[in-house]
């Protein structure tokens, strides 16, 4: 029993700092669901432990969802902003590719004459 109890608040710990940790976004969902995994660790602590374990182990499976669908969001998100960048990247190797391309007839038309 307090082995369990140990286990479950190594649990509620880590997931709680998961949701913590998170950036900007709308991350309600994920603290609700925090909020849940730890109304189910104090109803186990208080015995009431059949409930208590039904709405920690729900509370998990809902911030691990929540959890994933805000990283999804944060990850879209910061492809949004990388998007100039990497368009600035390529019309630079593009314009590089064609000033060497244009070198490399240059050079050929010299040499041979034309």
């Amino acid at each position: 029993m307090t082995r369990s109890l140990v286990v479950l608040a190594v649990v509620v710990a880590a997931v709680a700092g998961a949701a913590t940790s998170a950036g900007a976004a709308d991350e309600s969902k994920v603290k609700a669901a925090t909020k849940q995994v730890e109304q189910g660790a104090h109803k186990i602590g208080a015995g009431k432990i059949g409930p208590g374990v039904e709405e920690t182990a729900k509370g998990i499976g809902n911030t691990i969802v929540e959890g994933s669908k805000f990283t999804g969001e944060k990850l879209k998100e910061s492809g949004k902003a990388a998007e100039p960048q990497a368009k600035s990247a390529w019309t630079n190797l593009k314009e590089g590719a064609t000033s060497f391309g244009h070198s490399v007839k240059n050079f050929f038309s010299k040499l041979f004459g034309n």
